[in-house]
């Protein structure tokens, strides 16, 4: 009985998230099937594939294929401020998008510091904006892969007098090759999915699958053109999930560098030179946005009812973002734990956020609840159960190797005492997993903090939030006011993220 009880327990996270994302397509599905739609894709909608395809094609090579160099180039050099800069490489990573999008428009906007360089809204700002966020992340992944080279490798390399060049081929290579599909994989679907990046600065030539699906649903209701792009989004991003799992899924073991590879390339005065350029380019990228946040919104930042409101209103849904994604995730690392004949299924149950488009399930909720008169409060439910279905993968990739870890700990142990259920999660689990535990939850806070996604697709009249705050100071023109509100939310979350990295250390 006891062991039918603990089945039953490990499905229940999936079948959540099986309801929820059955919640978002049945009212669509039936209410197009009642008007009796043709679903096929029209000229546009290969057209809009097309504009996707290439944005995530482009942005994916203009931040990996940098970011193999750069990563080099830490790996190869140990000076004085290493540490800060791949710490402020880590910034993007936390930073919320509103926020990025604040710094560019600063910067490269018509108005901005190096405004008329370039059209920063259409596929150029869609690109600059998806290799701020993602060079880095591609740099910092790539560096610990290469961080995991022997010390043998390199000696060897060095006692057969190998040129930077063949070292680079036979034993940097071999590593990075590996990890490169994994990588590209994981920033190909961050760049295919992403939307509120290509909502502010694209256009209507440059609109990619998630986008024309809001505007289908939101703007013109087709239903049955926004359910065919879901079909065609749900099929490109399947083609890839399983790489960027597995890249999601050991995400937070690439942000401790061993440092300690000695390493006997890139001696010559020509190999310091260019190794020097490329961090500098990749600090070019960075540092500049991070500057112009902190330079515009730190004397504007007023302390006014709206901003408590938005704090307060922020705070709220991510307090019950974690309290739905903490349960939601650990479910799901154990289900990944204990049934490994589902493992497949089961990471891409964890990837429903990125695989089903967010407008789509927003819109089925939205149908599924509209006789319900809940009001802002229902919208705040709403939202944070979007969040937690895009925070769960990021939470999953902190608690899955640390159950892994637990189990193979305790399980002989707690089998022979005959400690289980809920006693062994008392006493034995969460005690031991409390560091896990409580940097998931950071990374829930971060995220659902500074998600402008779920807000836009579900919030109702009279919700602020702080990205949406930062949003509509911007639409009306208030870049002084939309700088201080930006600064805010950074440091919200960049004091959520500091936590987090503590935390981790007690794993």
């Amino acid at each position: 009985m006891a062991g039918r009880r603990g089945a039953i327990a490990l499905r229940i996270a999936p079948l959540t998230i099986v309801v929820a994302i059955t919640l978002g397509l049945v009212p669509l599905i039936f209410f197009a099937w009642e008007r009796g739609g043709a679903f096929w894709p029209d000229a546009y909608a290969w057209r809009v594939l097309q504009f996707t395809v290439l944005q995530a094609t482009l942005s994916t090579l203009l931040s990996v294929i940098p970011a193999i160099f750069v990563a080099r180039a830490f790996a190869r050099r140990q000076f004085q401020g290493r540490s800060l800069i791949l710490a402020l490489f880590a910034v993007p990573l936390s930073l919320p998008v509103i926020v990025a999008i604040f710094g560019l428009t600063a910067l490269y906007g018509t108005q901005g510091v190096f405004g008329g360089w370039f059209n920063l809204y259409g596929l150029g700002g869609i690109l600059l904006a998806h290799v701020f966020f993602n060079l880095p992340l591609a740099t910092r992944l790539l560096l610990e892969n290469i961080n995991t080279t022997p010390a043998e490798s390199h000696r060897l390399a060095a006692q057969l007098n190998f040129s930077d060049a063949t070292v680079f081929r036979h034993v940097d290579w071999p590593i990075l090759k590996n990890a490169l599909p994994r990588i590209s994989a994981l920033v190909f679907l961050l760049c295919a999915s992403s939307f509120i990046i290509v909502l502010l600065f694209g256009g209507p030539q440059a609109t990619t699958l998630e986008v024309a699906i809001y505007q289908s649903l939101r703007m013109d209701f087709d239903v049955t053109r926004a359910l065919t792009l879901t079909v065609m989004q749900i099929a490109l991003s399947g083609l890839l999930v399983w790489a960027a799992s597995k890249a999601l899924m050991a995400q937070t073991q690439h942000f401790t560098h061993r440092l300690t590879t000695q390493r006997y390339d890139g001696t010559s005065f020509g190999a310091i030179i260019s190794d020097g350029l490329f961090i500098a380019a990749a600090i070019a990228l960075v540092l500049p946005v991070l500057a112009t946040v902190l330079s515009q919104g730190i004397a504007h930042i007023e302390l006014s009812s709206t901003l408590a409101r938005a704090i307060t209103t922020s705070l709220a849904i991510a307090t019950l973002s974690i309290c739905l994604a903490l349960p939601l995730a650990w479910g799901m690392a154990q289900a990944q734990l204990r049934l490994p004949q589902s493992r497949s299924l089961l990471v891409a149950l964890s990837l429903a956020g990125f695989i089903v488009p967010p407008a789509v399930i927003s819109t089925g909720w939205f149908l599924a609840f509209r006789n319900f008169d809940g009001g802002i409060a229902l919208s705040v439910v709403l939202i944070a159960a979007m969040n937690s279905l895009m925070a769960l993968p990021f939470a999953m990739a902190v608690l899955s190797p640390a159950l892994e870890r637990a189990a193979q700990q305790h399980d002989r142990l707690s089998h022979q005492l005959g400690i289980q259920g809920w006693n062994r999660l008392r006493r034995i689990d969460l005690p031991s997993l409390r560091g896990p535990l409580a940097q998931s939850l950071l990374m829930i806070l971060v995220l659902s903090m500074g998600d402008l996604t779920a807000v836009t697709l579900l919030g109702t009249q009279g919700l602020l939030t702080l990205p949406s705050l930062v949003q509509q100071q911007m639409g009306h023109y208030q870049s002084q006011a939309a700088g201080g509100t930006a600064l805010v939310l950074a440091a919200i979350c960049f004091a959520a993220t500091f936590a987090a990295q503590k935390v981790s250390k007690w794993t």
